[in-house]
């Protein structure tokens, strides 16, 4: 009994210290089929805030009446991972479309904003296991807001584009099924966006999402190799 539970507190105390080590260090089967490229694609909600004054809308002859703040978003990306712990990506995002409505003494204005762009980002990475690992990124966004405008009254209504280079970062966990799939929860945000109508604000996004890697190694198969058979009894005098 004694040495079961001694067994059994050194197979605690190992996995204890693996754990500590893979989230300094990262694993060695992490690391093993962690680097090399990989795609993928996330869908979550987004949310905006944006300082609603603009050229259009003069803050001191319109009013805030409504707004649609929260939409749902994409985005389509690529990358390498060079080091265990670092990575670059580049990628597509789509962050929905944003809706207000403005009344003043001119008259009425109702705007629908669509904001689409590219990043590149770098992505720090900590493993934490062989299968999870933590990761936060850092990078630039070029983002382009297309509005297209309804009015009544004096205000003048039609389409208008901005772009904006800003910066983003990010918070997310990964989680590997396999050394090739994995999937990703993460928080985003997309600074520095130029609404043609409401001004500048920024957009935050909590999406989930797959990821393929090229060149995953097959994982390693265990094989068990059954005891010999016990020597045959001896033979009565």
């Amino acid at each position: 009994m004694t040495s079961r539970k001694t067994s059994s507190l050194g197979f605690k105390l190992s996995a204890i210290s693996l754990a500590v080590l893979g989230a300094t260090l990262g694993s060695s089967a992490f690391a093993q089929w962690a680097q090399g490229g990989y795609i993928g694609g996330n869908v979550g909600r987004t949310w905006s805030d944006f300082d609603d004054t603009a050229a259009t809308t003069p803050a001191a002859t319109t009013t805030l009446t409504g707004e649609d703040d929260t939409e749902v978003g994409y985005k389509l990306f690529g990358g390498y991972q060079f080091h265990p712990n670092f990575a670059v990506e580049a990628g597509f995002f789509d962050l929905g479309r944003f809706d207000a409505s403005f009344t003043g003494a001119p008259g009425t204005l109702d705007s629908r904003t669509r904001i689409r762009g590219l990043n590149l980002d770098l992505v720090g990475i900590m493993p934490l296991s062989d299968r999870f690992s933590a990761f936060a990124r850092i990078g630039a966004a070029y983002s382009r807001a297309s509005a297209d405008v309804s009015t009544t009254g004096a205000f003048v209504g039609g389409s208008s584009r901005e772009t904006k280079w800003g910066p983003k970062f990010g918070l997310g966990l990964e989680y590997a099924f396999t050394p090739a799939l994995a999937v990703r929860a993460e928080w985003e945000r997309y600074n520095r966006i130029e609404d043609p109508v409401r001004g500048r604000g920024h957009v935050d996004m909590a999406s989930l999402g797959l990821v393929y890697r090229f060149g995953a190694p097959a994982p390693a198969v265990t094989r068990v190799v059954a005891p010999p058979p016990p020597p045959p009894p001896p033979a009565p005098a």
